[in-house]
């Protein structure tokens, strides 16, 4: 068994021995079974949408419609990598926040690479644009994280109220990153490359319709409250399509069951330590967002738990320390745009370094650590004092 094969194996053996756990929590009613109820009706639309944004991601690249865009910022980039990377974490941005992390991660970094490889130009800023980005931009919208849907609801009615205290922390989570990155790889950004000749897509028809697809679903995601509802019918759409001129890559492995089922159960399982009172002690610290040393302590306990064991189960578990929108948006700050330093931060995080390994590009974890902390700890305070200053 090779070592790719062993890793994917052990990880199934994780989420599978997760998921027996959950279930035995919910039959015994370690985990009542109101609060099952009720975290059921919570969790349905956002695993809906999860599910629906990444069948359209995966259909949209398999109409390369990522593919295409790349080729489009080679030749917009004239030949100045400064542009081309300027380009490249446009689209690094704008796919985390309408498409989420996870797809950046998995579906923008291979396209990202291979470009920065045809055009002979190191990979390795673009690689560390798309994972960096991927997490801190994801503060943006409901949509972008998984995060983001859970607290939505609680910081607002509507996606108005969220971008109302997520917009000046996004804008620092982005800017600040891509300096440091820009400056350390300076010799790569401000060379010059060859322009590749334009390619066109396989199925000219199948691109344009998913093309299409997605221009219309990204606006909707940013003004419609149920986002699982426009995500599902853009996925609908993209089967259909595809049910014509390409039904071979229709499979259900466009269903993301690992990290479904992943998330799922660790809901389950926080949920039922709550209920239990095991999390208890942490209502003592309760921040009620007034206080700008409060929002940046509830930050800094974000990043320090998610860059430990993982951000979505650090929500989960901090999620009942902020008492107010502004503290769970400090809260999101922390788990959002402080998972830069270890590898199992986020989970977009190591479905990237699967990616890039695959692609041949190498990553010395305790350089990727070191230069984590350097862009997350100040990304993280200005990002706070931001949120302190735009939410009055």
């Amino acid at each position: 068994m090779s070592t790719r094969e062993w890793r994917i194996g052990a990880g199934t053996w994780v989420v599978g021995g997760l998921v027996v756990l959950a279930l035995v929590l919910v039959l015994t009613e370690y985990l009542p079974q109101s609060d099952a109820d009720a975290l059921g009706q919570r969790i349905a639309p956002v695993l809906g949408f999860v599910v629906a944004i990444t069948v359209v991601a995966e259909l949209a690249r398999d109409a390369a419609v990522f593919d295409v865009v790349s080729q489009r910022l080679a030749r917009w980039g004239r030949g100045r990598v400064l542009i081309l990377w300027a380009l490249v974490v446009v689209l690094a941005v704008v796919s985390t926040v309408f498409l989420s992390l996870d797809t950046t991660a998995v579906i923008v970094t291979p396209v990202v690479i291979v470009l920065a490889q045809s055009v002979g130009v190191s990979p390795l800023p673009f690689a560390l644009a798309t994972v960096w980005l991927a997490n801190t931009a994801s503060l943006a919208l409901p949509v972008s994280n998984l995060t983001n849907l859970l607290a939505a609801p609680a910081i607002g009615d509507g996606p108005a109220a969220f971008i109302a205290l997520s917009w000046a922390p996004t804008l620092v989570g982005i800017l600040m990153p891509v300096v440091i990155l820009t400056v350390v790889h300076r010799r790569t950004v401000f060379a010059a490359y060859e322009t590749p000749p334009p390619r066109r897509p396989a199925d000219p028809m199948l691109f344009w319709s998913a093309a299409g697809i997605l221009v219309v679903l990204m606006p909707l995601l940013v003004v419609t409250h149920d986002v699982w509802i426009p995500a599902t019918a853009a996925a609908l759409a993209l089967i259909v399509v595809f049910a014509v001129r390409r039904r071979r890559a229709l499979r259900l492995a466009l269903v993301p069951w690992q990290a479904i089922a992943l998330a799922a159960s660790l809901f389950v399982l926080v949920e039922a330590a709550h209920a239990q009172g095991l999390l208890d002690f942490l209502t003592a610290q309760t921040a009620n967002g007034d206080s700008p040393g409060d929002l940046f302590r509830l930050a800094a306990l974000g990043a320090v738990s998610a860059n430990a064991i993982n951000n979505l189960p650090a929500y989960l578990v901090l999620e009942p320390v902020a008492a107010d929108p502004v503290a769970l948006m400090a809260l999101l700050i922390g788990v959002n745009l402080g998972p830069l330093i270890t590898p199992w931060a986020s989970l977009a995080t190591l479905l990237w370094h699967h990616r890039i390994t695959a692609l041949g590009v190498t990553i010395r974890w305790r350089g990727y650590m070191l230069w984590g902390v350097v862009a997350a700890v100040p990304t993280v305070l200005v990002a706070v004092l931001v949120l302190f200053l735009v939410s009055g």
